[in-house]
This record gives structure tokens, C-alpha cells and sequence, in this order.
């Protein structure tokens, strides 16, 4: 489901049942959001709460558990804000390393608590240089992964992108947001979408 604000910007909210969700969770029975994302101007009027709202009425509505989301201790880019989700209610359910956590939104205090699968709580892959899997379920990395591909080819720099491009590939991939995971010589690095200018910065700073 994708709800957006009748305001024009980036003010929308997009869900989907978590036995659905590409992302490697265990959460049967919850709804998952996938995206949360209210910028700039758009802060500070309500539309968060609004939205929020909406999703946890369907929620209700279809007889799920509870909602789930990905974040971080802290403020991290393209993940929902921590301190929102725990002023409006959400728990810790799980972490996973380098920076995630499970929040999740009960609507019982006796309903399962979801987790990570163990596959992606430690990220690490065995392949050396530059390695990116990603979904296209964003925009920005169905046009960021070829461009950085094409980036490090042009610079000689060893790189590798795996489109995630099922949801039982999602589930058993090795780092929990699944959205863009990009690890370099077998260790993950970030969660950012990069543009070619962040990129062989990166690339610069890990020789």
C-alpha cells in the first residue's frame, strides 16, 4: 500500500504484510513499512502523524499484529527517525550490526516479537572489492546502482551489482536493508545511496 500527502513534495508512507516484505525479517501476522518518509517544508504539520495513523487503521483493519519498521539508534539517512517511532509507541524488537533495529508496534502486549533473520545480524559476504546488492523498489537505487557500476568500471575499481529482484532472495540476503547494502572486501559499509562523487570518495578513503 502507498499512501501520499495531497501536499506536493516527499510526504508519503508505503507498507506491505512483513511475509511479503524484501527485507530479511521474521514478523508473520505484522505489517511492515517499507518506506517512511516526510521532508523539508512538509515537517512539523502533522502529515507524519496523519499517515502513521493510516497505516496502523489498515493494520487494525486487516486483523494484523502489529506494524514493523528498520532504523537506527540513531538519525540515520533513508530510515525512519528512532525518536519519532518511540514517541509514538514503537519497541525494540531485534538489532543486527553495524547500526539497524527492529522497531515494531504491538496492538497486543502478548503478539510475537519480530527479529532479523540471523543470516543478516552480522553482515559479511566473501567476495573482495566493492559489492552491491540492491532492490529497485527505490527510484533512486534503480538509477544510483548502474551509474555507480558504470563509475567504477571507468576508474578501475573492482565492482560487482546484484539486483535483488525477488522477495525469497530478500529474505535470505545478507545484510538487513535490502533497499542498497553496499560492502567492500567482504565487510558492510553503508546504507547511503551514493552518488559517483560520494562514491569514489569512499573508494579513496578505503585503499
Amino acid at each position: 500500500m502507498f499512501l501520499k500527502s495531497t501536499q506536493r513534495g516527499k510526504c508519503f508512507i508505503e507498507y506491505i504484510p512483513a511475509e511479503y516484505a524484501w527485507v530479511p525479517i521474521e514478523a508473520d501476522g505484522y505489517m511492515h513499512i517499507n518506506c517512511f518518509w516526510v521532508s523539508g517544508s512538509l515537517k512539523g504539520h502533522g502529515y507524519a502523524n496523519e499517515l502513521l495513523e493510516e497505516c496502523i487503521s489498515d493494520a487494525k483493519a486487516k486483523g494484523k499484529k502489529g506494524i514493523t519498521v528498520i532504523s537506527s539508534p540513531k538519525k540515520k539517512p533513508f530510515l525512519s527517525d528512532p525518536k519519532y517511532l518511540a514517541y509514538k509507541g514503537f519497541k525494540i524488537a531485534d538489532d543486527a550490526e553495524p547500526f539497524f533495529t527492529l522497531f515494531y508496534l504491538p496492538f497486543d502486549e502478548n503478539a510475537d516479537i519480530p527479529k532479523f533473520k540471523e543470516q543478516a545480524k552480522k553482515p559479511h559476504i566473501s567476495e573482495q572489492g566493492f559489492v552491491l546488492y540492491y532492490t529497485a523498489g527505490c527510484p533512486y537505487t534503480a538509477k544510483y546502482g548502474p551509474l555507480i557500476e558504470e563509475c567504477a568500471s571507468q576508474n578501475a575499481i573492482p565492482f560487482k551489482r546484484i539486483c535483488i529482484d525477488c522477495c525469497e532472495e530478500a529474505k535470505n540476503a545478507p545484510a538487513v536493508w535490502t533497499n542498497y547494502a553496499l560492502f567492500y572486501n567482504g565487510k558492510y559499509v553503508t546504507n547511503e545511496i551514493l552518488s559517483e562523487k560520494k562514491f569514489l570518495a569512499l573508494a579513496e578513503s578505503l585503499k
